[in-house]
């Protein structure tokens, strides 16, 4: 079972960033200011987006895509992944935005239902505006966290899109929230360690050096933070595993090209899929929801099966849906 060094209460370690969250509203504005286009992207972009892709017939394709998410399934290499955990499987969900797709709980419920990962972990943004009520966010994840089916449980961070409150709902549902903090997976002597930092992007209130301060320096990490941008300190720290979204993969990808905005600190090629820094992997999620506009082309959303594999050479093999 997992076990925690140090259980503190969610309202005890949300503090810094209700703090945050309370100078946002005083000053009106995010650390990660918005050009005055994007502030006002509901007036001045969405709208005429989806009349341009219906004018030119590519509203429902770009709809149908987002609501038939694939499963995509990997396997990574470790040659310090301690026996007991060969093998072990991970669901990794990310960027739901649950309340901006219609559809789309009633898609996922099924398809997680048939699904018996040893853990599943989501890496932030439930929300999809990132102000306003939440209610209707509840109303479908409650489906969505009891239908997932793993042996560890689910674990989960909180992303840009979220505020404070939300984590207090998703805990009530039976989501771990890691807040800069750690938990210790146990099989048999053996054990690896789960790492999850609060939001690096617009909230600012991610601690990784205060997440892994529990975690023997000899242990085996995975890490979960909403963005790819923290790769660095990760692979610095020892971190083995880095599992992220945020970027949606562009959500809009085209051939040869790619995303045309991949939305993070970070080299382009950690910005969707698997990717590798000095010894540490990373997998950044193309995002299970969407973002401005329910729609995608060229990129599915998806859940990833991630299964680790004791190894003497590490790497990766294995990527299909």
């Amino acid at each position: 079972m997992p076990s925690f060094v140090e259980e503190r209460s969610l309202a005890e370690r949300l503090k810094p960033r209700m703090a945050v969250e309370e100078q946002f509203v005083r000053t009106g504005r995010k650390f990660r200011s918005k050009s005055f286009i994007f502030r006002h992207e509901d007036v001045l972009i969405t709208p005429w987006l989806k009349l341009g892709l219906r004018a030119v017939r590519l509203y429902s394709r770009g709809l149908h895509n987002a609501t038939h998410p694939v499963i995509r399934r990997l396997t990574l290499d470790f040659a310090d992944l301690p026996a007991a955990f060969d093998g072990f499987e991970i669901l990794h969900i990310s960027d739901l935005h649950i309340d901006g797709v219609d559809g789309l709980t009633e898609v996922l419920v099924p398809m997680l239902a048939g699904l018996r990962p040893d853990l599943c972990v989501i890496t932030g943004d439930y929300r999809f505006q990132d102000e306003g009520p939440c209610e209707e966010v509840y109303r479908r994840m409650r489906p969505i966290i009891g239908s997932i089916r793993a042996k560890e449980g689910v674990f989960g961070i909180l992303g840009n899109h979220d505020s404070a409150e939300i984590a207090f709902a998703l805990e009530d549902m039976g989501l771990r929230m890691l807040v800069n903090e750690a938990v210790e997976l146990h099989r048999g002597h053996a054990s690896i360690w789960l790492s999850g930092v609060d939001d690096p992007f617009d909230f600012r209130c991610d601690d990784l050096t205060g997440a892994l301060s529990s975690v023997p320096p000899d242990r085996f990490k995975i890490l979960l933070a909403h963005s790819p941008q923290l790769f660095e300190e990760a692979s610095d720290g020892g971190v083995q595993l880095y599992l992220c979204g945020h970027t949606h993969a562009g959500q809009v990808r085209f051939p040869f090209i790619g995303s045309l905005r991949h939305n993070a600190d970070c080299p382009k090629e950690y910005s969707f899929g698997h990717w590798k820094h000095g010894n540490m992997h990373g997998y950044t999620s193309a995002g299970t929801g969407c973002s401005m506009l329910p729609i995608r082309f060229g990129c599915p959303a998806e859940l990833v099966l991630i299964r680790l594999r004791r190894h003497a050479h590490s790497g990766a093999c294995g990527n299909e849906k």
